[in-house]
């Protein structure tokens, strides 16, 4: 469990929308970020890199990994 340990690495795949921009997912990034401060963690780091496409219609792929600081 989250809870006994310093730190806390979690990955998310955000979904760019198909039209317009912007993620159409971040209510999930949203939802990770406020469930690990309810464990008392504090996000330490954030990093972004492209994961690709999923051709078309399937819009790109934001890969998200954060790194949760114990308060």
């Amino acid at each position: 469990m989250a809870a006994d340990k310093n730190y806390v690495v979690i990955q998310i795949v955000l979904k760019e929308k198909f039209l317009g921009t912007g993620s159409g997912n971040l209510t999930e990034l949203e939802q990770a970020i406020n469930a690990q401060a309810a464990l008392g963690y504090r996000l330490h780091t954030i990093t972004t890199a492209s994961s690709g496409s999923k051709g078309l219609g399937g819009g790109d792929r934001i890969q998200a990994t954060m790194v949760f600081e114990r308060l």
